[in-house]
């Protein structure tokens, strides 16, 4: 039989608890083998989905159907692209507000964005709109590069730069795993006044690198660092964005 404790395991994995009773599911997990495996059993789950779930454009018919629904729903949704907040070991955390206003507005914003350009920059501003979208924007909370950089190793393929550049006006907040084209990418978090960056790294192979990309506002910039190939990815500005990547590329020697 299912632990006693099941439901609200499930309402911490998706984020529907306040503080305090996340704390004592994360506590109850500790010494319940049932809750601990439902939680990675829900991990696996998302993870799946998140590296082999397609993406559609959908038709004119769907789309006006979601924004007359979200219309009638009470006005408009507030921008996915803002919400941010760092999580715990499965991906918990406080959370509020409507959540199914907020699934409404996150598959009607994927669903009317244009087709990628080419099949890369569709795969890194894909793995960026989810995790700004779901509550896996960050894994390790921390400001100190020196906590930071560690973590990626077991939990990525590779070791990136995580220079914090605060005095410069780039935050460092963390980072988290995610995919790229079948890589485990490692993703360096960043916060620029309202905006969140993301920078990717994975290993390089013989994939062509665009050099700048601009997709719904969005913009992107790949560059190379010895094995690796980075790209950082936000809605700030251009210039904003490529004086991330200039501090990047000044502070951090070819690395593995």
């Amino acid at each position: 039989m299912p632990c006693s404790e099941a439901m609200r395991a499930q309402a911490y994995f998706d984020g529907e608890l306040d503080a305090a009773a996340a704390l004592a599911v994360e506590q109850h997990v500790e010494t319940c083998a049932k809750c601990a495996a439902l939680l990675a059993d829900l991990e696996s789950t998302r993870k799946l989905l998140r590296e082999r779930a397609p993406y559609h454009r959908a038709d004119e018919g769907l789309r006006g159907r979601i924004a007359a629904s979200l219309a009638r729903a009470g006005g408009a949704a507030p921008s996915p692209r803002r919400a941010w907040a760092g999580r715990g070991r499965f991906g918990a955390g406080a959370a509020s507000g409507a959540a199914a206003m907020a699934l409404a507005a996150s598959l009607a914003f994927l669903m009317v964005l244009p087709p990628p350009s080419n099949a890369l920059e569709g795969d890194v501003m894909n793995a960026h709109l989810r995790a700004l979208m779901s509550d896996h924007l960050i894994d390790v909370v921390s400001s100190d590069r020196h906590t930071v950089k560690p973590w990626f190793a077991g939990h990525t393929d590779v070791s990136p730069p995580a220079g914090d550049f605060a005095k410069a006006g780039y935050t460092l907040v963390g980072g988290r795993a995610d995919y790229v084209q079948g890589h485990r990418a490692a993703v360096v978090v960043y916060r620029h006044g309202a905006h969140v960056i993301d920078v990717f790294a994975w290993k390089a192979g013989d994939e062509k690198l665009p050099s700048i990309a601009t997709r719904n506002g969005d913009h992107m910039v790949f560059w190379k660092n010895g094995d690796l190939v980075l790209c950082a990815v936000s809605d700030t500005g251009l210039d904003e964005l490529r004086g991330l990547v200039r501090l990047i590329k000044q502070t951090s020697a070819p690395a593995a």
